[in-house]
C-alpha cells in the first residue's frame, strides 16, 4: 500500500505446520520427484535451485507453467516467480516466497507461503484468491504427504 493509502498491489500469506524437520520439508518442495507426488501432479521438472528455470504441470490445470527460481537457501527459504493472470510484477509474474521455520525444538516446521504482485483490480483479486486457494491446498497436501504418505490431490479436482 502506498503512503497515501492507495492499494497498489494484492498479496496474501498462508501458513501451516508440518510434523517433520525443516530439511525434510524443504526437500519435499525443492525436489521435483517429491513435488510431483503431492502437488504438481502433472509433473515437476527441475530442482528449485537459484538461477534455474523449472516447469510445473498440474493434472487439474493442464499445461506447463515455467517457474524461475530467484533464491534458494536450504533449508530456510525458496523464492520463485511465475506468470500470473493480472500480475503486476515485471514481465507479468508474481513472486512466491516459501519460508521454513523450525519449531518445537526442530521436530516440526512452520511453512509460510507469501505470494505478491497482482494488480488491485477485480481480475487481480480473482487471480489472487484462486492462487491463495491453491497454496492452501498445497500446504495441506504437503502435510499429509510427509506425515502419512497420502496424495491428497489424487481425484480431488477431477
Amino acid at each position: 500500500m502506498k503512503p497515501d493509502g492507495v492499494l497498489d498491489e494484492l498479496s496474501f500469506t498462508v501458513s501451516g505446520r508440518v510434523a517433520r524437520p525443516c530439511a525434510q520439508v524443504y526437500e519435499a518442495v525443492a525436489d521435483p520427484e517429491q513435488l510431483s507426488r503431492y502437488f504438481a501432479t502433472g509433473g515437476a521438472r527441475g530442482r528449485l535451485k537459484a538461477g534455474e528455470q523449472v516447469v510445473w504441470d498440474f493434472a487439474d490445470f493442464p499445461g506447463a507453467f515455467p517457474v524461475a527460481v530467484v533464491e534458494a537457501d536450504p533449508p530456510h527459504r525458496i523464492v520463485v516467480e511465475w506468470g500470473g493472470r493480472a500480475a503486476s510484477g515485471t514481465g507479468g509474474t508474481t513472486r512466491v516466497v516459501f519460508e521454513f521455520e523450525p519449531i518445537d525444538a526442530g521436530a516440526r516446521t512452520l511453512v509460510t507461503i507469501t505470494e505478491t504482485s497482482w494488480r488491485p483490480t477485480p481480475e487481480g483479486a480473482e487471480a489472487a484468491f484462486g492462487n491463495c486457494e491453491g497454496w492452501t491446498g498445497m500446504l495441506a497436501a504437503l502435510k499429509v504427504w510427509l506425515e502419512h504418505g497420502i496424495n491428497l490431490r489424487e481425484g480431488f479436482h477431477r
